[in-house]
């Protein structure tokens, strides 16, 4: 069996205008996916490709600090990276040794940046890096968020206070702070594509404009890297442009919009082939996983929360297709 072509447009609705993307068509027949707790041995994802036969693919998903865990992966592992860490100063996963809750931007930056390090060596020399990331705005003094109606997962008992330099209701300016700090690291900062929703839910402010972005940053590791421009195409089959329409994606699981599969899909297809590994270190819901398992790469993820890798799991489980056998172990 064949991994069917996929096409999506302007006309899959009056909401979404994401880019063109058509499937390779790829021979699939087993999709095995370990599971594992660090420190344990990690089984590295794989792809077995035999003459004039289906792709064997595995792959793999560590619990676990996404540092800890990339310093145990081989040089040169991975194709192509998509991920989006968690933002700072947005949401409390009350988990020890997350990222995101740091008093001070410019820890959390350095946290990234030395994850990002260890990314870079995991990454093949001709990989990519695509990093979504959204702003904040400083608390103001305010120690605490209330829960909303809709979103209680947006209730948090502490929030880090306004740093030094800025000032109550200030745009902090992160995704930039770090795109820079990366590239001063050695990464080669090729695209800012902003990610606009169409369906972005209201804000409750009425001194400012209501935010409708994010950006997703292309980074890679050496001037020359794999990109088809073919794989992904714009409108009237342009070159793809940097402002990507994609709807925000509920999930019931986790209460609120996650990674969309509309916005990863075209990244992995842009900067990967059949049977490449791909690598999420913020793999939270799993979106990464399950757009790898629909395009025939092999996946590593990492994620610090059980109760994601559990949802990770389950809408693994999900993508169980007529032309993939998914087999989950561990």
């Amino acid at each position: 069996m064949m991994v069917d072509s996929l096409t999506y447009d302007d006309y899959d609705s009056t909401l979404f205008s994401a880019p063109r993307c058509v499937r390779e068509y790829t021979p699939v027949q087993l999709h095995t996916v370990h599971y594992s707790t660090h420190p344990v041995p990690i089984a590295l994802p794989s792809c077995e490709r035999g003459l004039n036969s289906p792709l064997a693919l595995y792959s793999t998903i560590v619990t676990g600090h996404a540092l800890d865990v990339l310093a145990q992966l081989p040089t040169g592992l991975c194709q192509t990276v998509v991920t989006s860490p968690p933002y700072w100063s947005l949401r409390d996963y009350a988990i020890p040794g997350q990222i995101g809750l740091e008093n001070d931007p410019d820890d959390y930056i350095a946290s990234l940046v030395d994850v990002f390090e260890e990314v870079r060596r995991v990454l093949s020399n001709e990989g990519a890096l695509w990093l979504n990331i959204g702003d904040s705005y400083t608390s103001g003094g305010r120690t605490w968020r209330a829960p909303d109606k809709k979103h209680p997962v947006r209730a948090m008992t502490t929030r880090p206070p306004t740093p030094q330099g800025l000032k109550p209701k200030e745009l902090v300016g992160i995704p930039w702070r770090l795109a820079f700090a990366l590239q001063k690291a050695g990464w080669y900062l090729r695209s800012d594509t902003i990610w606009h929703k169409p369906n972005v839910m209201p804000e409750s402010v009425k001194d400012r404009p209501t935010r409708s972005h994010e950006y997703l940053f292309l980074l890679t590791k050496s001037e020359q890297y794999y990109y088809d421009q073919n794989a992904v195409r714009g409108p009237n089959d342009r070159n793809l442009r940097t402002v990507w329409d994609v709807n925000t994606q509920p999930l019931h699981d986790v209460h609120f919009a996650t990674f969309p599969p509309k916005l990863v899909e075209p990244c992995i297809l842009l900067t990967s082939k059949p049977g490449d590994v791909v690598l999420d270190p913020f793999l939270g819901s799993g979106t990464v996983a399950t757009v790898a398992i629909q395009t025939g790469r092999a996946f590593l993820g990492i994620e610090l929360n059980p109760t994601y890798i559990e949802i990770a799991r389950r809408r693994i489980a999900e993508t169980n297709r007529l032309d993939q056998q998914v087999e989950q172990v561990g």
